[in-house]
Order: structure tokens, then sequence, then C-alpha cells
């Protein structure tokens, strides 16, 4: 107990919390996890030699609940957005590892003086990879994906090797990259794969706090500090919730088959190429008649680490995005078990996100989708 107290009194005097504000859990062994509710458990080390052993948890949109579980230990509690907890976790009876659960920083710029709208040229391939123009630490041109599916700005290793002048430290160091009007901080990671014609990829965290508008039928990005007063008024315009998963964003859709319907959640992936990536797993246990669906072909796609995705593409009857409905969609059906996120999942992809002008409101945390003039544009599988 002596040395308990000599502990927590360290702990205290270093980082000035009061007694009564760090809780200590115990644990027998470096081994923990982490629950946060709607979300995968993800594995954790306590580490002693870590002044503050921080998690970050996926962007938070409402108070969740947060469990940290040691092998013979643990607490649990209301994280909400932008806000941490501290605790202790005592190991062996001994060693103190001062742990944090914290949620992203809260980002809203629509309090900005002057407004800003950031008109950025957009480019669309034939293989729908939507891209723009960046400078990184004002010496490196590039071109990048934006890939609403991704998050950070990653590149691939031909970029790396071959084209960046600047010398990159890749994961942990944060580098300026300028789009538009505008110059983001973000740290630098590396693939093999991007959206073809592209030098690497940003992702949606990029702009946290903005409103993101991709118009096809102007062929321009626009990074928005507010939303556009017309577009509430637009009553072809649906608007969908988000749900974060695994640091990414997610919204409704549902399939229809020979008379079954099914309501999900799916990936939003202007990085994915095709119309919709369908899991098998998922599929069977939502009793979906895939197998009663017309195959189109089967291929070998690529994922960003280079490795072969057996996928067959099959005619869906139905696709509805809030009040649009596409039909005869030619789906992707994913045969492998799991996709990168170690989970099943759907995913909406650029065949079909392309039909739509759309702004990605990551203030209120909500998409809405105007019909753009390629809504019944010929599907690249079917031509």
């Amino acid at each position: 107990m002596k040395q308990l107290l000599q502990i927590l009194f360290l702990f205290l005097t270093t980082y000035g919390f009061s007694q009564q504000s760090l809780p200590v859990i115990k644990a027998a062994s470096k081994a923990a996890t982490i629950h946060e509710e709607g979300q995968l458990k993800r594995k954790w080390n306590v580490s002693p030699e870590i002044k503050i052993d921080a998690f970050t948890t996926n962007k938070l949109i409402r108070p969740t609940a947060i469990k940290f579980k040691t092998d013979i230990d643990s607490i649990g509690f209301i994280l909400k957005p932008g806000q941490y907890k501290d605790f202790i976790v005592l190991l062996n009876g001994k060693d103190s590892c001062y742990t944090r659960i914290e949620s992203p920083v809260i980002k809203d710029f629509r309090k900005l003086k002057p407004e800003i709208h950031d008109t950025i040229p957009l480019f669309i391939n034939s293989q729908n990879t939507i891209s723009v123009k960046a400078v990184l630490n004002k010496i490196d041109t590039l071109n990048l994906n934006f890939d609403s599916g991704g998050t950070e700005l990653v590149l691939i290793e031909e970029t790396l090797n071959n084209k960046v002048k600047s010398k990159l430290k890749l994961y942990n160091t944060p580098y300026e990259v300028a789009i538009g009007s505008r110059v983001y901080k973000t740290k630098v990671y590396d693939t093999k794969v991007t959206g073809n014609g592209t030098d690497g990829l940003i992702g949606w965290d990029l702009f946290d706090g903005m409103i993101v508008e991709l118009n096809y039928d102007k062929n321009i990005m626009v990074i928005h500090s507010r939303l556009p007063k017309a577009l509430k008024r637009d009553k072809a315009a649906v608007k969908l919730n988000m749900k974060y998963f695994n640091y990414r964003f997610f919204t409704a859709a549902q399939i229809a088959h020979r008379g079954t319907k099914v309501n999900d959640w799916f990936l939003f992936d202007t990085g994915y190429q095709r119309t919709v990536m369908l899991d098998n797993d998922l599929l069977r246990e939502q009793k979906f008649p895939a197998d009663q669906m017309e195959v189109i072909k089967k291929v070998i796609m690529r994922g960003t680490k280079n490795n072969e995705i057996p996928v067959i593409t099959s005619n869906l009857e139905s696709l509805k995005i809030g009040k649009h409905e596409l039909k005869n969609v030619p789906a992707q059906i994913m045969t492998t078990s799991k996709t990168m996120f170690d989970a099943n999942i759907h995913i909406l992809g650029n065949e079909v996100l392309k039909r739509f002008n759309t702004f990605m409101d990551f203030q209120e945390n909500v998409v809405y989708l105007q019909p753009s003039h390629l809504f019944n544009a010929d599907y690249i599988e079917k031509t």
C-alpha cells in the first residue's frame, strides 16, 4: 500500500491531477483490450515506459460507452465527443501505466470569417478515379485521389521512390500539403496501389470540420466552411446520416432482389472504382438471394497492398439510396471472408457515387446527394 501511494503521488505531482480523478485498475499482464461501443474490440499493450499512453477513439458524434479490460480488472465510462479520460493500470502491483482514452478534438469551422468556399478543379477518368492537384512541402506537385474511404495522405511506393523530392519521415511526422488555396497538415503513409493514374490519395479526415462538395456537373471540388443555403431548398437532395466505424464513415442504403430487401450501412468510398461491393458472409447472414443474381463476369481485383481479391460481378435488381433508386446494378460480390477492416462490410463505390453531386458535411456528420448528369449513365461493366 505504501508503494502504491508513492507511485500515485508521483503521477499526481507530475500531471496535476487530484487523487480522486485517477482511478486505478490492476493487471498481471501487459495485454489488454479496449471495447468502444459499436466498434471492433481492439488489442492494447499497457506501457509503464510511456508518460501518457493514449488511445484515440473513432470520431464520436454522441456520448459513447468505453470499456478497458486487463486480464484481471476493468474500467468503464461514457466518453463525450472531444473528451478524454485518464486512469492508471497498476502492472504486477508495482509498475504504473498512465493511460488515456481520448476522443478526437471536435473540429467545426462554420464560424470562420470570411467564409471559405475554396473551389478546386476535379478530374475523373474512365476508371472512375477522382483526383485533385496538390503540392507537398511546397516542393512536390502530386495528383491525388480523393478517397472518402481512406484517411490522411498515402503515397504509392513508385511516387515515393521516383517522384517526391522531399525527404519524408513516414507515419509519425506531419507535413504540409496545399490543395486549392488552403494548406493542410497530415502524416504520410505508403502503399502499393491507389486509384488509376494517381500518385496517392487523401482521405476524408483532412477536411474534418468542413463540408466537401464533389460536383460532377461542373467538375469541381469545393471546400466549404458553411453549408450552402440553397442546398437545403433542393427537393431532389437526400440527406443521409453518417456512422463512423474503424475511422471511416458509412451511410445507409437498401439492396433488393427477387422480393428480398435489406437495409444496411455501407462504407462511403469514392476510392473504390466500381459500383457496390457486397460481402458474401453478410449476404448469407441477411438471407439475401445472391445465388439468384445473374452472373455477369468473374475477375481478380487488387487491393491497396496489391493483394488479389477474387470478385464475382452479378446483376442486382435494385440499389436504393434515400429516395433515389438505381436498377439493374452490376454489383461485385466479395468472395474473401473479410476486408481490410477485419470486419464484414458492404461498400458504395464511385461508379454509383459519381451519379450524385455530393456534400459531405463533417460538421453535422451528414451527407447530401443530388442526382448529377451521370445518374442514368451506362455502367462500365455493361459497356
